[in-house]
C-alpha cells in the first residue's frame, strides 16, 4: 500500500523557518524538552529520526539519518549533518531489524495512521532495540491549551493529540517492553526562563518522552 504524502505538508513546506524560528524563541522550552529526552536516548548505535523536520531533535544526539515528507525541512536538516529520506512514517523505506533506537518527537500527532506508524518503527528495530517517543500529552494544562488554540496556530490546527493512556495502549498492543516515561514543561511556556524540571511518569508535565524495548520474537 501506498502512503500519498499528506495536504498538511503544505503549511511546513512553506513555513519551514518558521517552525524552525519558533526553537530560537523558546530555547528553554526546546532545551527542557531535549534533557528530557536525554534521560531516554541511548548514547550509542544506529538511530533514526522519524518526523525528523528541521533536525532539531536529531542533532543534539548525533543521529545522523531522518526522515520527513516536508523538502524544505530536509534541506535545513541536511545542513545539519542527517542524511535525510523524503517520505512517511506510515511506510518507512528500510529494510526489517536494522535500527539500534528510533526517534519520533511531535511527530505522532501529525501523522495519517498513528498505529500504523508505530508497526513500521517496531518493524525497522532491532530485537531490543528502543522506540523513544516524545509528545504534547493531551490531557495536560499544555495539552488543553493548545486544543483551544488550534484554530490559531499555523501547525497545531492539523494536529491530533494524544493521551498518555493512549500512548501507553498502544505500545503495550505492540508488546514493547520495559516501558519508561518521564514528563517536563509544568508552567505556562511564556513563563518559563531556565530548564524546566524532568519527572519520571506523567499527569503534570506537558511534555512527555515514552520509551519501550521490542521484545524477543
Amino acid at each position: 500500500m501506498r502512503y500519498k504524502f499528506p495536504e498538511s505538508i503544505q503549511i511546513f513546506e512553506k513555513f519551514y523557518q518558521e517552525y524552525d524560528n519558533w526553537f530560537i524563541r523558546n530555547k528553554w522550552v526546546y532545551r527542557s524538552e531535549i534533557e528530557a529526552i536525554r534521560k531516554l536516548i541511548p548514547k550509542h548505535g544506529l538511530g533514526l529520526d522519524v518526523g525528523v523536520g528541521t533536525g532539531r531533535f536529531s542533532f543534539p544526539f548525533g543521529i545522523k539519518i531522518g526522515i520527513d515528507p516536508s523538502k524544505m525541512m530536509g534541506l535545513i536538516a541536511k545542513k545539519r549533518g542527517i542524511n535525510i529520506f523524503c517520505g512517511v512514517g506510515e511506510q518507512l523505506p528500510f529494510r526489517k531489524e536494522i535500527f539500534d533506537f528510533v526517534l519520533i518527537v511531535t511527530t505522532i500527532c501529525f501523522v495519517k495512521e498513528p498505529l500504523i506508524t508505530l508497526k513500521e518503527i517496531k518493524r525497522i528495530l532491532k530485537i531490543g532495540g528502543s522506540i523513544i517517543i516524545g509528545l504534547i500529552d493531551k490531557n495536560s494544562e499544555l495539552g488543553k491549551l493548545y486544543e483551544s488554540k488550534k484554530d490559531e496556530s499555523k501547525f497545531y490546527r492539523i494536529a491530533k493529540f494524544y493521551s498518555a493512556e493512549r500512548m501507553k495502549k498502544w505500545l503495550n498492543r505492540l508488546s514493547f517492553s520495559d516501558l519508561t516515561i518521564y514528563q517536563t514543561i509544568f508552567h505556562n511556556l511564556n513563563e518559563i526562563n531556565t530548564v524546566e524540571p524532568i519527572k519520571e511518569g506523567y499527569g503534570k508535565g506537558g511534555f512527555l518522552v515514552f520509551k519501550g524495548k521490542k521484545q524477543k520474537k
